[in-house]
């Protein structure tokens, strides 16, 4: 598939080129020694970058048009909130009085590196530990909200994308109408336009306290390091880059995996921990799938848009045809019936 585009001008990130990453860091007092790899990210451009003295940096490059200034900064905040209160978020480094620096037409900032890999989601014990940090990130971002950030609402990950997907005509014409109408009707069921088996554990997405959120908690964004003698481990969050307002909720149920058993299972224990810290509100249970849907949706929208990023062709080949869409068509189907079932309990 071809997105549109407004010209046939080179993709912006095809001027970042090594030499620049290594000059960009040597504009903030930072000088690599020539190594350095490129790390999983495709909405930004993020290096790992080998110092002169051995130290090793993480180097991110903002989208440019994605984030202004002032949403990167509330990320930025954010994540120095989160660190002072000894959460063990990695956020980015404050170099020359800043933590966001402009170079040859881009913004970056650099963090510092840390290890670690995705954490055994299927030991209870570390799904509570997660718990407890998550319930800590979550009163930190309580405390006030975003003023630049824009909320996760059924407006911006739902109909805005389906507008967006169905008016550049990016659906093939043998599963639009499909897609369309399954893509309706899940989006009627999660603005309460039609029957949805309301109750005292039911909750609608516009009628949830919001609070700042890490918003893209799935594995590959929590880092875990084993315990060492002294105690030190366990696991760190990282990539902020999706923070916005949104229910708790959010930052739990990409957590959870496999069928409804093991669901409530995982489920029970991240609660376990949570609720050690915070309270959290058990009518939010029934926002899972509905959030589940709004970002089944917005994918295909952000896979679209980002088309013209030559990265995006070569990782998801698969995406745009008609194979493709009438998977998205059973997806949403399957959504459908699930926003209709009882909510997890735990």
């Amino acid at each position: 598939m071809t997105a549109p585009r407004p010209d046939d001008a080179p993709h912006p990130y095809a001027t970042l080129t090594p030499d620049q990453v290594l000059d960009a860091l040597a504009s903030v007092g930072l000088h690599g020694d020539g190594r350095m790899m490129a790390l999983s990210s495709y909405e930004n451009r993020v290096y790992q970058v080998w110092l002169e003295g051995g130290e090793r940096v993480v180097a991110k490059f903002y989208r440019p048009g994605r984030w202004s200034e002032a949403q990167i900064l509330e990320e930025h905040a954010f994540a120095a909130d989160l660190m002072a209160a000894e959460i063990p978020a990695v956020g980015p480094l404050t170099l020359q009085g800043r933590t966001l620096h402009p170079h040859a037409g881009f913004l970056f900032s650099v963090s510092p590196w840390r290890g670690g890999r995705q954490p055994e989601l299927d030991d209870f014990e570390v799904l509570e530990w997660i718990g407890r940090f998550l319930a800590r990130i979550h009163t930190v971002g309580a405390a006030q909200p975003f003023t630049h950030r824009p909320p996760l609402d059924l407006r911006s990950f739902g109909s805005e994308p389906h507008d967006w997907l169905l008016a550049h005509d990016l659906i093939p014409l043998d599963v639009q109408s499909a897609w369309r109408n399954a893509c309706e009707q899940a989006l009627s069921l999660i603005g309460g336009h039609t029957h949805l088996a309301h109750g005292p554990d039911r909750l609608h997405l516009k009628d949830a306290t919001l609070l700042r959120l890490h918003g893209d908690c799935h594995p590959g964004n929590i880092l875990w390091t084993p315990l060492d003698d002294s105690g030190r481990g366990g696991p760190h969050f990282v990539d902020l880059d999706d923070a916005r307002m949104g229910p708790a909720v959010q930052d739990l149920w990409m957590l959870l995996s496999g069928d409804r058993r093991q669901r409530t299972q995982q489920l029970a224990a991240l609660l376990d921990g949570y609720e050690q810290f915070r309270s959290f509100d058990r009518r939010e249970l029934a926002l899972i799938e509905p959030l589940r849907t709004l970002r089944l949706i917005h994918y295909s929208a952000w896979l679209a848009r980002r088309w013209s990023d030559p990265i995006f062709p070569i990782n998801f080949p698969w995406f745009g045809t008609s194979d493709y869409w009438r998977g998205q068509v059973d997806m949403l189907h399957e959504q459908i019936e699930a926003m209709q079932e009882a909510p997890l309990a735990a």
